[in-house]
């Protein structure tokens, strides 16, 4: 696995993005399935990343304590308020594996399957696959009941 720093275009939002390898990043993005999760960009690139410097190992890196500023008191989150978080992100990822329990993978089909599944040529089902922002945006012009998950899928094939 490999986290990139991405940033949108159109806000310069930065956010992380998790990847199999660099390859990965760029045949996603080739198919413009990279989007700002805050703004909905799609105009999606790497931001400029500190590189990851391991410590050497016989030394020991000096703990200075440090007095939170007033900016970081501001956004900091309390120890409460983070496990209330984590509780919430967690009951949105077992709802999530809930719901997709009776659903089919379909892919890079899914765009094609809805519409069928709307105009009546398929018989209704619940799927989930992967489809780019513009196709998403376009299915919902059409009426198409569709709908983000708010965690990424694994492909079947993708799994161990």
């Amino acid at each position: 696995m490999i986290v990139f720093d991405l940033k949108c275009e159109s806000q310069g939002h930065v956010f992380e993005a998790w990847f199999g390898s660099s390859a990965d990043y760029e045949d996603q993005k080739a198919r413009g399935l990279l989007t700002c999760p805050l703004c909905g960009d799609e105009h999606v690139g790497k931001a400029v990343m500190a590189p990851a410097v391991a410590p050497k190992g016989n030394s020991r890196p000096e703990i200075v304590p440090q007095a939170p500023s007033s900016d970081d008191a501001s956004i900091a989150m309390g120890a409460g308020e983070e496990a209330k978080m984590r509780e919430l992100v967690l009951a949105l990822a077992k709802a999530q594996q809930k719901a997709l329990e009776d659903s089919t993978w379909v892919g890079r089909d899914f765009a094609e399957q809805a519409r069928a599944m709307h105009y009546g040529e398929q018989a209704r089902a619940s799927i989930h696959g992967e489809v780019a922002l513009h196709e998403a945006r376009a299915l919902m012009a059409e009426g198409v009941e569709v709908a983000p998950l708010p965690f990424p899928v694994l492909p079947p094939e993708a799994k161990n």
